[in-house]
Formats: C-alpha cells, sequence, structure tokens
C-alpha cells in the first residue's frame, strides 16, 4: 500500500513541476482543428453511407446496394 501512495505522490509532483501545460489559445487552436477535422470526416462517411447504402423505397436514390437487391428481387 505504500508504493501505491508513493506513486500516487510522485505522480502528483511530476504533473506540478516536469508538465508543460498548453496555453489557451492553442487549446483553442487545436480543439476548432478537431472538430472540423470530425465534421469533414462525418461528411465523409455520411456521403459513403448514401451512395452505397440500402436506403428507404420512399426516397430519390436507394443506393448502390439498393439497386442490385432490387435487381434480384
Amino acid at each position: 500500500m505504500a508504493s501505491l501512495g508513493t506513486y500516487i505522490k510522485e505522480s502528483y509532483i511530476e504533473l506540478i513541476t516536469k508538465v508543460t501545460w498548453p496555453v489557451w489559445k492553442t487549446l483553442q487552436q487545436s480543439s476548432v482543428l478537431v472538430f472540423v477535422a470530425s465534421l469533414i470526416i462525418s461528411l465523409i462517411v455520411w456521403g459513403m453511407d448514401y451512395v452505397f447504402g440500402m436506403n428507404g423505397k420512399d426516397d430519390l436514390w436507394q443506393g448502390i446496394i439498393g439497386m442490385i437487391y432490387n435487381l434480384i428481387s
């Protein structure tokens, strides 16, 4: 149990004295970059799902898989 206490104490000291934390401006820029990248990737995945996926019969575009399914059935 003493080793666990020592580990926690040393970890706390390292976080306070040895770690260089980024400034607020850098955090904001990184957050915006992550948000924009996530948005772009989600739009790409949505587009691929819409083009290749199977959509409902009421939709204008049923997707490539939907077209193949309609040809088979």
